[in-house]
């Protein structure tokens, strides 16, 4: 416990200190290893683009394979990020400063990968452009009854959104980095990144009001976009995609992953970058109750989908839950339920929610459940299908492999670079929260 009184002299000096000194070795390890995944991933771009999607184990049927659950399962990563920091400035939750800027910057790493997928899926990415509603030289216009192109518009609409909120919750921190630097260059780039920002009545009075309109506009488009990525499987016929609970299913479950990230993430920067005062145990028991409570939709989610196929009479979608209970991937189903209902039970005692060790171990294994159930949902049911004879069986290649780590390793690398450049942490909402919180407030913003 640090023994120095919470002045806002400490809050500044604490937050804004990794961002103008050097990084420690241990940073630069992690930076380099992040670094050397995400090379991999450019080196997976570069085969594929070389020799054709043949590299990777898509096949017919199973032409949504890996890079389709990868893309589901960041933009679900990205979903919760940005629904979390706006839903809870909404509803005024004072605690949400130790998670808010970590969740959004979350958002906006996660939705730059996603978005490299359905660009490798294309099979010619040199032309994606063609995607775009713009003249071209073959006057191609896209098609916008296809669920494809609501998919595009959705995630740039989102993406967009969660980039300027993102940004203007850092500005007022940017200028407080800028006023702190001493270094000429630092102060050069930070003084254009706070776009002049002088802390006036007006400026705080502008902040304010943008910042809660990109608040309830990124709500509803978050539900939105991911209700969107949902809708274009559930449109089709294939067993195991044609349901009605497909939105809620894939917003619930986006939420509940991009939550254990989140989690993960927090749990190592609260100790590595000495942030306990900020980022309190109050704070992730909360976040704990959460990840529980969605946990619990998602779980009455799974039980629906068994119902519905069962008490809808149709031999396609009977076999096809039989087939992830017991088919050749059936592994990958069991795998899922552990990791995302079984590990999740830890969190109704609440010495385990306090725990760090548990809170880091359960949102790792919900991580890997969470990719686990859009294998699932995506290759089981591709893999068999209406008719036998279109019967397959889905493999990873090495090519696969090194895809998916590499996007890994891009998302690490661009946080890791994040928590040196900006304050991990809103320094003007700890100021507000810690120096103006009644005494009686037992929110434990002091220890932890």
């Amino acid at each position: 416990m640090d023994p120095r009184p919470m002045t806002a002299t400490r809050i500044t000096d604490d937050l804004v200190a990794p961002c103008l000194r050097l990084p420690p070795i241990t940073w630069w390890g992690a930076f380099l290893a992040s670094a050397g995944l995400a090379g991999l991933l450019a080196l997976a771009v570069a085969a594929y683009v070389i020799e054709g999607y043949g590299v990777f184990g898509a096949n017919q049927p199973v032409n949504w394979a890996n890079d389709i659950a990868s893309y589901i399962f960041w933009i679900g990563i990205a979903v919760a990020g940005t629904l979390v920091s706006s839903v809870l400035l909404l509803f005024r939750q004072r605690w949400r400063t130790g998670i808010n800027r970590s969740t959004e910057a979350m958002t906006v790493f996660a939705i730059n990968i996603a978005g490299i997928y359905p660009l490798i899926h294309t099979g010619r990415p040199w032309v994606d452009y063609w995607l775009i509603p713009m003249p071209n030289d073959l006057a191609l216009w896209p098609q916008f009854k296809s669920p494809i192109m609501w998919d595009v518009f959705a995630i740039t609409g989102y993406a967009t959104t969660s980039v300027l909120f993102f940004y203007l919750g850092l500005i007022p921190d940017f200028a407080t980095v800028r006023d702190r630097a001493t270094n000429k260059w630092q102060k050069m780039v930070y003084s254009m990144l706070s776009m002049g920002w002088r802390g006036t009545a007006r400026d705080w009075a502008h902040y304010e009001r943008a910042y809660h309109q990109f608040a309830w506009i990124a709500t509803p488009l978050v539900i939105g976009m991911h209700s969107t990525i949902a809708t274009l499987l559930a449109v089709s016929h294939v067993p195991g995609w044609h349901a009605t609970i497909f939105p809620p299913y894939f917003v619930s479950g986006a939420i509940f992953g991009g939550l254990a990230m989140a989690m993960v993430l927090l749990v190592v920067m609260r100790s590595s970058m000495k942030l306990q005062a900020y980022i309190t145990l109050d704070h992730m028991e909360r976040l704990a109750k959460i990840m529980l409570a969605v946990g619990m939709i998602v779980l009455y989610v799974y039980l629906v989908e068994f119902f519905c196929a069962w008490w809808s009479e149709s031999p396609f979608e009977r076999h096809q839950f039989i087939y992830r209970l017991t088919g050749e991937h059936a592994w990958s189903f069991w795998l899922m339920i552990i990791c995302n209902v079984g590990m999740l039970q830890l969190f109704w005692f609440k010495s385990l929610r306090r725990n760090l060790a548990v809170l880091f171990a359960v949102g790792l294994a919900v991580n890997v459940g969470m990719w686990f159930e859009r294998f699932n949902i995506i290759v089981l049911s591709l893999e068999q299908d209406h008719l036998t004879s279109n019967w397959s069986y889905y493999r990873f290649t090495l090519w696969d492999y090194i895809l998916l780590a590499g996007s890994f390793g891009m998302f690490f690398t661009q946080y890791l670079v994040f928590a040196r450049v900006a304050p991990v942490v809103s320094i003007a909402e700890v100021k507000a929260t810690l120096l103006h919180k009644p005494a009686h407030a037992g929110e434990g913003a002091h220890h932890g």
